[in-house]
């Protein structure tokens, strides 16, 4: 089992923690304007970079959600953030 570092809680096992989507992903706006290709690209298809990732992951113990940058290959976790670094402090 891998264990994730919450910047909340520190070291976890992986199966608290749920995964919430890329880093930076923006919902399109003006839903009446936005095409129907669009939003099934914004619905189901994701970036799979091989290497290094940013990504959001919830930590469902403390139910904070936070930046998580891993290597896909390797799977090694080389930073979190948290989303509102003022909760933080």
């Amino acid at each position: 089992m891998q264990l994730f570092d919450c910047p909340f809680c520190g070291p976890r096992a992986e199966n608290e923690f749920h995964f919430g989507g890329d880093f930076g992903r923006v919902r399109p706006e003006g839903h009446a304007a936005v095409s129907d290709a669009d939003w099934a690209d914004y619905l189901y298809f994701r970036r799979n970079p091989k290497g290094t990732t940013r990504e959001i992951w919830m930590h469902l113990t403390c139910r904070e959600a936070f930046e998580m940058e891993r290597d896909t290959v390797t799977h090694a976790v080389t930073a979190t953030r948290p989303l509102r670094p003022e909760v933080a402090e």
